[in-house]
């Protein structure tokens, strides 16, 4: 489905800054929070807290994330706020089960029950950011998600089409059909009011107590009376938790700074080793070396498991990059992967401050939280991140994740802030846009509109108006899959330039200068 929404590109000089997110409301708390004196890092724990009743089904406080925060004048910083895996025990008795979702020309499914819930980071991540960084009260920062959980806001049709879809998870529980259902019983559409008071009066408990309200106090008692019997989560997993500040990982690509997200994450350094061997090899970005560079960049991932980050040197990088040059394509059964419902918010500010920030719910467990409005994740259940079997973690640990907050720079500082949503997608979206924007010299609306493709094991995923040379080029064993429409299977990708802010349409992105 190809969400059409509004998406704005402004080519002017901005007075209080540029912002671009998945969704208007969204966006719009990030604009009110700039146009009030705030900074982008302000801005982004707005937009991000408001997400979480604009893009309900894609982001939550029972989720986790990561903030690539490039203070002016200052070294770039990334905040690891993901989520962690319990320790796990397969002698316990756990709710953990599938679920079908239809999505029309293919059913997935999906797991979730307590057993899918890992340590939410997502409260603890952002009071951080604003802490350190920001410049405005907490109160004035948490006032446009409070108005929005109150009052509600008009779903759009995007963001009605993921929660139909999310149906089956979102409303197994009594907590969210309450949300996501009319008076007459139906699911809420396109157009229909959204509200979560609940969530509304969190964040005033949060102002005044912080967030060892939700990770040790009161607020905890009421996480584990929905996850303790039969899931992981307990009171140690929930005081141990922490925020890691994190150096993020650089690359090289036309003659630009790549940094991202570092490990545990795998996704920006794939990120930069996709780039580099494309880079290195000389050859041009056409979809046919495009959907090779992927297909050697899984290959090297393959080969590093848990060690991806040693993909990056000079060696490996001359060593996959003949893999390229010489055609070199090795197909391994994957997985399907999951929908990615994640959001991106990027942002920069009057003074020169940017942010790129990434938050997920997964899919959702199908629990949320008693008298908090928070829908609680089901990172345990998603398979792209458990790629060995599920409950395996013999202790507390950082689940990694595939969200990538990215900014593209010259001696000069930021030129480019994206993300993405996606799941697996996000690196390709990512890497797309930068191949558009610094190689093939386009705009930077054009660079995110422009027609992607994924290949995902042996089969190539291409949206209309990609043309691809099959003499020499393509194996056969690659199963051709041409989509009808652009889609947000291919990411979401939110960016913004030093005079320019462009959301993706794909996931109903809008982009703001002011």
């Amino acid at each position: 489905m190809f969400c059409v929404v509004t998406t704005f590109s402004l080519f002017s000089i901005m007075k209080y800054g540029l912002i671009a997110a998945g969704e208007k409301h969204t966006a719009e708390a990030g604009q009110h929070i700039l146009e009030s004196g705030g900074n982008a890092f302000d801005a982004a724990v707005a937009a991000v807290l408001t997400s979480m009743t604009s893009e309900y089904a894609l982001t939550s406080a029972g989720g986790g994330g990561a903030c690539l925060a490039w203070p002016k004048n200052k070294k770039p910083i990334v905040y690891d706020f993901f989520v962690d895996a319990p320790k796990t025990d397969k002698n316990r008795n756990i709710e953990f089960f599938e679920t079908v979702v239809n999505f029309g020309t293919t059913k997935q499914l999906f797991h979730i029950g307590k057993g899918s819930i890992a340590v939410p980071g997502c409260i603890k991540g952002l009071f951080q950011i604003h802490k350190e960084l920001g410049i405005l009260p907490i109160e004035q920062v948490m006032e446009p998600a409070i108005r929005a959980a109150r009052f509600g806001i008009r779903l759009n049709k995007c963001q009605a089409y993921v929660i139909k879809l999310l149906e089956p998870i979102l409303t197994y529980n009594q907590l969210d059909e309450q949300i996501l259902t009319k008076s007459d019983g139906t699911l809420i559409g396109e157009g229909d009011i959204l509200k979560n008071p609940d969530f509304g009066d969190f964040l005033e408990i949060l102002i005044k107590e912080g967030p060892d309200y939700f990770y040790s106090g009161i607020g905890s008692n009421l996480i584990l009376s929905q996850s303790k019997s039969g899931g992981f989560l307990d009171e140690r997993a929930l005081q141990q938790y922490q925020v890691y500040r994190r150096h993020p990982v650089k690359s090289q690509y036309h003659g630009k700074t790549i940094y991202s997200n570092p490990a545990p994450s795998t996704g920006g350094t794939l990120i930069g080793f996709f780039l580099a061997i494309l880079n290195e090899s000389k050859l041009s970005p056409s979809p046919e070396n495009i959907a090779l560079a992927m297909n050697i960049t899984h290959q090297a991932r393959h080969h590093y498991k848990k060690e991806s980050y040693n993909i990056l040197s000079k060696n490996n990088i001359n060593t996959f990059k003949s893999k390229i040059e010489n055609q070199e394509w090795v197909f391994k059964k994957t997985n399907p992967s999951g929908r990615g419902d994640t959001t991106q918010v990027s942002i920069l500010d009057k003074e020169g401050n940017a942010v790129s920030i990434t938050t997920t719910n997964g899919e959702g467990s199908g629990y949320s939280i008693p008298g908090m409005g928070v829908v609680l994740n089901n990172m345990l259940g998603e398979e792209d991140l458990n790629p060995d079997g599920f409950h395996l973690w013999e202790k507390q640990v950082r689940i990694p994740s595939m969200i990538a907050p990215t900014i593209v720079a010259s001696d000069a500082g930021p030129e480019l802030i994206l993300g993405s949503g996606g799941s697996n997608r996000i690196r390709s979206a990512i890497s797309q846009v930068i191949i558009n924007y610094f190689q093939n010299n386009k705009d930077i609306e054009t660079s995110i509109a422009h027609p992607r493709i994924h290949l995902e094991g042996s089969s190539l995923h291409c949206e209309p108006g990609i043309k691809l040379d099959f003499q020499n080029k393509i194996p056969e064993e690659v199963d051709i899959i041409k989509w009808n429409n652009q889609n947000m299977f291919f990411g979401g990708v939110n960016a913004v330039t030093n005079d320019a802010a462009v959301g993706d349409q794909r996931r109903g992105g809008v982009g703001i200068v002011c």
